[in-house]
């Protein structure tokens, strides 16, 4: 009987991969081919704590462009708290958003601060002033769905925003209907509800846009680690997703969601809806509605085609 780990040379394999990434360059390059959304279509908006989250957790957001020509609009509500990074981060988010087809928008000049739970509580009137800025951006853009960070995802900025768009929709009124799909990163959510495979492709394109972030992936290469990160989502999700005790689903690589719909001023949970939606599935079936904002037909006829760059 052998004494040798069956498992070492898949390690090995793992970790020589690793490195080989650490060689390879950072941003600067083109993608061969690009998918033109249809400007008939309502977009779906990415509302960004930070430069580089549209590349982390957009996943489902990138499978609606590719798969279904959905607009896809990353909204950089903030450039980092580093003033003297915040022009150089600019630059590179325009740069990782045109590599993955993403248009973008930003909220100000210089994007947002102080967007924290502690700013929304002690500086009321510049919350406010913020609250109104993101309101304006939705009702702008008349999303079908909106991505934006749950309610605990530990970083401050990523708790902030997640408080911002939730007034931002209070404020928008009754009548205003979307989609509503929370992501995770720094904290996982306790109670997601749908988990969305990636294919390798697109997992490859995600992490080539990530490394468009050049400043931020030089001190931490963290765009390497994303499929490890997506792996071990497959694994929570088949539990915390399909169930305690169920078989993990036959993915590679998925990422984590909670998807409700914001309607009549309140989050409301879909009433049937897939929890796993493998590669080979249209990702635009969960959405069986586009809702108008206003309450009006959602025609896709009578929306905009207007297009939408960034400022």
């Amino acid at each position: 009987m052998s004494n040798a780990n069956p498992y070492s040379s898949c390690v090995k394999a793992q970790a020589a991969l690793l490195d080989d990434g650490r060689k390879l360059p950072l941003g600067g390059f083109s993608r061969s081919h690009k998918t033109e959304p249809d400007p008939a279509k309502r977009p779906v908006l990415i509302f960004s704590p930070h430069p580089d989250d549209e590349c982390i957790i957009g996943g489902f957001a990138l499978r609606l462009l590719k798969e279904c020509g959905w607009p896809v609009i990353n909204v950089a509500v903030t450039q980092g708290s580093n003033l003297a990074r915040q022009a150089e981060r600019w630059i590179e988010l325009q740069q990782a958003c045109d590599y993955i087809g993403f248009k973008l928008v930003s909220t100000i000049q210089g994007g947002l601060m102080q967007v924290t739970a502690q700013a929304r509580s002690k500086t009321p009137a510049a919350w406010s002033h913020s609250v109104t800025l993101i309101r304006e951006i939705l009702e702008a853009h008349r999303p079908a769905a909106i991505f934006f960070p749950h309610e605990a995802d530990w970083n401050g900025t990523h708790i902030g925003v997640h408080l911002l768009v939730t007034d931002a929709l209070q404020q928008a009124g009754p009548k205003f209907r979307c989609y509503a799909v929370e992501t995770e990163f720094w904290a996982a959510m306790p109670t997601p509800n749908l988990a969305v495979e990636s294919s390798t492709i697109d997992v490859a394109e995600m992490v080539a846009a990530l490394s468009f972030h050049v400043g931020e992936v030089k001190r931490n290469p963290y765009h390497l680690l994303l499929p490890a990160w997506m792996q071990d989502n497959v694994r929570r999700g088949g539990e915390l997703v399909g169930g305690q005790g169920k078989a993990a689903p036959r993915f590679n690589f998925a990422t984590l969601y909670r998807l409700r719909e914001w309607r009549d001023g309140k989050f409301r949970t879909l009433p049937s809806m897939p929890k796993m939606l493998s590669a080979s599935e249209r990702p635009d079936l969960l959405f069986p509605e586009v809702y108008s904002p206003l309450g009006e037909s959602a025609s896709q006829s009578s929306l905009p085609k207007s297009g939408l760059v960034a400022p």
